[in-house]
């Protein structure tokens, strides 16, 4: 079946992953959520939080920095590689100390996976939130309150970003899967819980694993490798659950805080 064609279109709750299955189920949705958890929209979350707006970079890095040399980025700034010095792809990069020494407000952040993700989202012309475990209760708020703004139900695609290989292909992720149901399952506990097969899946394996999700993020895949880079405190980050209430949301190509009533 082709990627385009619509599918799960009959429920308020659809879940797939990455760009091809966002094309799938985005279509007649009025939000979109966007994961990835390691560490795309831990690091959107926690910047958002200390005041750094975040502008997705759909590019590779080395896209960027050469934009960055000849052109710039307006007002914004390009943040750092990971592991490097200040603001970051990393989220334990988003420090009070670091995000004010930055000098924007504004910081280009390229990611392979949840930029493009993000900029995939925001041709849909709806609200594009960025989350995990981190804000999981809160997006579900949001969308609430969203639904009374706009006065009527929405339907809502959720969207695991997983992780890319370098032939583009894309690699199942449990921290992305975990991270989506937990979404799912806040959105359930307020109403919103027509869920399609999918997404009563990945809310399944998040309420049957909950009490895991530390262990199940550290021992993942992309939790080892990147540990073995030293960036562990990056993991311990995206494995905390609803210790977070902001809510970025896509505007004009921007992560930033936004009102429940924005339509696109």
């Amino acid at each position: 079946m082709s990627p385009d064609h619509p599918l799960q279109q009959d429920y308020e709750v659809r879940f797939d992953w990455a760009r091809e299955g966002l094309r799938s189920i985005a279509q007649g949705a009025g939000v979109i959520v966007v994961i990835d958890a390691i560490s795309f929209t831990t690091t959107v979350e926690r910047a958002v939080t200390e005041g750094l707006e975040v502008q997705p970079f759909p590019g590779t890095r080395v896209e960027a920095e050469r934009i960055s040399a000849e052109h710039g980025f307006g007002e914004a700034l390009l943040a750092g590689p990971r592991g490097g010095p200040g603001v970051t792809l990393s989220p334990s990069s988003l420090t009070a100390e670091n995000v004010a020494a930055f000098g924007a407000t504004r910081a280009v952040v390229p990611s392979f996976n949840g930029s493009r993700l993000s900029a995939a989202a925001a041709r849909f012309g709806v609200p594009v939130l960025a989350a995990s475990l981190r804000n999981r209760s809160a997006v579900a708020q949001w969308i609430l309150h969203h639904q009374h703004a706009v006065g009527h139900r929405v339907k809502v695609a959720v969207v695991a970003g997983g992780e890319v290989r370098d032939d583009e292909t894309v690699r199942f992720s449990v921290e992305d899967l975990l991270a989506a149901g937990a979404v799912i399952d806040a959105l359930g506990a307020l109403g919103i819980d027509a869920c399609s097969p999918e997404a009563a899946a990945a809310c399944a394996a998040y309420t049957g694993l909950a009490r895991a999700t530390r262990h199940l993020f550290t021992a993942s895949s992309s939790g080892v490798e990147l540990r073995e880079e030293g960036q562990g405190a990056d993991v311990e980050l995206a494995a905390q659950t609803d210790v977070s209430s902001t809510v970025p949301v896509l505007v004009d190509g921007v992560y930033r805080v936004a009102d429940p009533g924005t339509r696109s």
